[in-house]
């Protein structure tokens, strides 16, 4: 392949498939980089999906909606009239329609910044790959009220400043490699960054994911292979088996002597099912359903050439399905005009209803792991009856979303930053149908902040936090400042948590949320210690049907 001196919209749309296609091969991997405990590793997804959000508005632009790959597409752009602009545009709104949870929002930043610095471009020379890197860096820290180095924002900066001390004499390949190695090397440091990410053994998720966006820049550039993902073994992350006990679907095209098919055939046999191999005279398109994803593809590299390669997580596919059935039914339920609705984000049958019978008019499924996009909560914000609205994100990781949302819809919207469902119910206690979403979010927002929440989770790694060394599926009792509680037992942390919490001396009700996971037994375990160590306190039960938590606490 000729190496790139400037490349053209069709040659931006590529990278952009080929970072998709590199975060979604490395999507387990890099959420295995994260380093909290709780399930929550899902920076790779949420990076993987806005870059998915971004290539269907780069689709839907190029083809004006029709239903062609992007990649063919793209070598029409320019043909059909489709300048920079409109893939520059296309990058921007699907990034930031697109974006899910933090590591999501952050990418689009940097996205959006790669995609000003190309706007009424007719080429990208490396001046432009200098500025828009710059641009990027820019953007990634300005998306974060306090910026963390260590993150995916020292990776951000490193790449803008290796670009620039190669400066703009260098040719597209020279700027690209020295962008990258700078981006590599400051990966490679964050670990010295974070003491947190040391003691883990690992990089920064982020960051990883990020340097995948160099890697896309130098396989158009100069033809260079994409980075093949580390074996991440599934089965040692509890409760992350896909349907048949086999997680992931790989799928490429493999360019290959048709005698070396049938050694490649015997290995993919050994590591998973649902083999599919068909083509001939050097070509053939390879699926599987396997755990080792590195395997499979390292299997055709032995082979060949693999290319197009395609990774999907099972699992996620079978949790999105829900989402949509449970998306479906929500928006068959209507409610009475407002002047200022509620969006809430939940997940879970009872959490659900309870936020109905509160008064939430339009439910978006989501919660830790899960991370709904600023599009699904732009959608929910317009189909309220409402002139206003307010948002519950309810998870942290969900606040700067609906922070975005609010920004993108033209009705007045306000976000109260709840970190967690126990003080999305007691916001809506301040809830007022008919006042104003200024009034509404300055109430709810002090209701909120006078609940005291805790819950309760199992380990899914190996850790240490001050409550003591954590293994694998210990049982984890959280506050809102940190892990309080780690045990073997579920009751145990359950109580030991409870004891943290409760002030005798302030608070009167305690209210348990319980969740997939939960016992009858062990439920009446926990009310009976209260009942004993705390009789003055009232204690309310409600089944929520939430997943990873079995039992979430609310105490005021």
């Amino acid at each position: 392949m000729e190496t790139l001196e400037r490349l053209t919209a069709s040659d931006l749309v590529a990278v952009v498939v080929a970072y998709r296609d590199a975060l979604r091969a490395h999507q387990a991997f890099i959420d295995s980089l994260n380093v909290y405990p709780v399930p929550d590793g899902d920076t790779g997804t949420n990076m993987a999906l806005t870059l998915e959000s971004v290539v269907q508005e780069i689709e839907r632009a190029c083809t004006q909606g029709g239903d062609l790959d992007p990649l063919a597409e793209a070598d029409a752009a320019q043909d059909k009239g489709q300048d920079m602009d409109m893939v520059a545009q296309a990058i921007s709104y699907g990034s930031l329609m697109g974006a899910r949870g933090n590591s999501g929002v952050i990418l689009s930043q940097i996205l959006r910044g790669l995609a000003d610095a190309v706007r009424g471009r007719e080429g990208i020379d490396p001046s432009v790959v200098i500025d828009g890197l710059r641009r990027a860096s820019d953007g990634a820290y300005s998306a974060v009220q306090t910026p963390v180095e260590g993150t995916i924002l020292t990776v951000a900066r490193a790449a803008a400043e290796g670009a620039e001390r190669q400066g703009a004499t260098g040719t597209l390949t020279e700027v690209i490699d020295a962008a990258h190695r700078e981006a590599a090397e400051a990966l490679a440091r964050t670990p010295e960054m974070l003491p947190v990410l040391k003691a883990a053994g690992v990089v920064d998720s982020g960051g990883t994911g990020l340097v995948l966006l160099l890697d896309a820049f130098s396989h158009v550039v100069a033809g260079g292979p994409l980075p093949v993902p580390p074996h991440v073994d599934a089965r040692s992350q509890p409760g992350l088996v896909g349907p048949g006990g086999l997680r992931y679907e790989v799928m490429y095209l493999l360019e290959a002597p048709d005698d070396m098919v049938p050694a490649f055939r015997e290995v993919w046999a050994g590591i998973g099912d649902s083999i599919v191999v068909v083509g001939g005279d050097g070509l053939w398109n390879c699926h599987i359903h396997t755990d080792d994803i590195g395997a499979a593809v390292e299997a055709a590299l032995d082979a060949g050439r693999p290319r197009e390669i395609r990774v999907t997580d099972l699992l996620e596919q079978v949790e999105e399905e829900r989402w949509v059935r449970n998306a479906a039914s929500a928006e068959e339920e209507t409610e009475e005009p407002v002047r200022c609705a509620v969006v809430a984000v939940c997940t879970g049958d009872g959490i659900r209803r309870i936020f109905r019978s509160l008064g939430v008019h339009h439910v978006v499924d989501g919660g830790q792991s899960m991370n709904p996009s600023t599009a699904d909560l732009l959608a929910a914000i317009e189909a309220t009856h409402s002139d206003e609205a307010v948002i519950l994100p309810n998870n942290k990781n969900i606040v700067p979303v609906a922070e975005a949302a609010a920004r993108q819809s033209p009705k007045p919207v306000r976000v109260i930053p709840t970190q967690g469902i126990q003080e999305g119910f007691a916001a809506l206690l301040e809830y007022d149908p008919e006042g104003h979403a200024d009034s509404n979010a300055a109430l709810m927002a002090e209701s909120a902040s006078r609940v005291v929440a805790g819950e309760l989770t199992r380990a899914v790694r190996p850790s240490v936090c001050p409550a003591g060394p954590i293994a694998e599926g210990d049982f984890l009792g959280i506050s809102r400042r940190r892990i309080e509680v780690v045990a073997r037992d579920m009751g145990e942390a359950a109580t030991g948590l409870l004891d943290i919490l409760i002030d005798r001396d302030h608070h009167e009700i305690v209210t348990i949320i319980t969740g997939e996971g939960s016992s009858v037994a062990e439920t009446r375990r926990v009310t009976e210690w209260l009942a004993e160590q705390h009789p003055d306190v009232a204690v309310e039960v409600h089944p929520g049907g939430q997943p990873l938590y079995p039992y979430l606490f609310s105490i005021e």
